[in-house]
């Protein structure tokens, strides 16, 4: 290992992956849990697709963009967890550069997608609850197209610079990663140069994105409760802030492990070096199987149509 952390290399051929530092001898038993929330997410977003695409009444705006949502959290868990689980199961810890640099687009590109699918379900909630009249014809599906590109093309773009100005850096002290996948900063710290570049890109990008995204989100709501406290009665306030239950809580379960995440980053200087990369898996794997079963279970189309095909198979 001596040999390897000292040899002179511009672009090493591969990183190697260490997994979670301190906790190797857990790994077997750290997979379990991470395969049990790899499966449900897996199973609840194929769910979620199966149902929109089966039921002519969901296919509205808000379902295409929960259908986007599934997409966006499928390919973000799958980028990274195969790599972590062969490497718990079977220390397959080497990757190719390039497919490290790719790894590090996906996740990083995949976490911004999240963010602006959730800014556009808060668009629909605005325009179904503030403008109902006006919901069918504004958010029509060449309006939803549009939107959704512009929010693939949005992650697409700002993400692009991570993994080119990371190829430009010299690696030349070591290509071992503390880390269970190629997480953006991981692994630009390896580089023998002057990486504020790549530094403060990767803070503008998270506080423009979660910034804009949280304050389009919350001018969103103020509008929705103010309508809401309009209504006349308390029955209609309620149901019609139940249409936004299921939204509140999959915001709730992204923004809060991210805020988290940034906290910890920025004064968590003390803590356990697994901790980190613990909480780094959590905050990959958790939305992406939160969000399924939220909607599962808050949105009655949903749930109304998996009993259905519960009960039909059950038959």
């Amino acid at each position: 290992m001596s040999d390897s952390n000292t040899t002179d290399f511009t672009n090493p051929p591969t990183f190697i992956l260490l997994g979670i530092p301190g906790l190797e001898m857990a790994h077997v038993w750290i997979s379990i849990p991470f395969s049990a929330m790899y499966a449900i997410a897996v199973l609840g977003n194929f769910t979620i697709l199966f149902i929109v695409k089966r039921e002519p009444n969901l296919h509205k705006p808000m379902y295409y963009f929960l259908c986007m949502l599934a997409i966006s959290d499928l390919v973000l868990s799958t980028s990274t967890l195969p790599k972590t689980l062969s490497i718990f199961w079977f220390n397959s810890r080497e990757i190719n550069f390039s497919a490290c640099l790719t790894q590090m687009y996906f996740v990083a590109c995949f976490l911004v997608m999240d963010s602006g699918i959730l800014v556009a379900m808060s668009l629909d909630r605005y325009v179904a609850i503030c403008h109902p009249l006006r919901h069918s014809t504004t958010l029509t599906n060449p309006v939803v197209a549009k939107i959704g590109l512009a929010v693939v093309l949005r992650s697409g773009i700002l993400v692009l610079p991570f993994p080119f100005l990371a190829r430009r850096w010299p690696y030349c002290r070591t290509n071992f990663i503390p880390h269970s996948y190629c997480e953006h900063m991981a692994v630009v710290k390896l580089a023998c140069a002057d990486i504020r570049i790549s530094s403060n890109y990767s803070i503008s990008v998270g506080f423009m994105v979660t910034g804009l995204d949280v304050f389009f989100i919350a001018v969103a709501y103020i509008q929705i409760l103010r309508a809401i406290f309009s209504l006349p009665t308390k029955d209609a306030r309620l149901k019609t802030f139940g249409t936004c239950g299921s939204h509140l809580c999959v915001i709730l379960s992204t923004y809060i492990p991210s805020v988290f995440s940034a906290l910890m980053h920025r004064f968590g200087h003390n803590v356990a070096l697994h901790f980190h990369v613990l909480m780094a898996n959590a905050y990959l794997l958790v939305p992406p199987m939160l969000h399924p079963i939220i909607y599962g279970v808050r949105t009655k189309q949903i749930r109304d149509r998996l009993l259905r095909l519960l009960s039909h198979k059950g038959m």
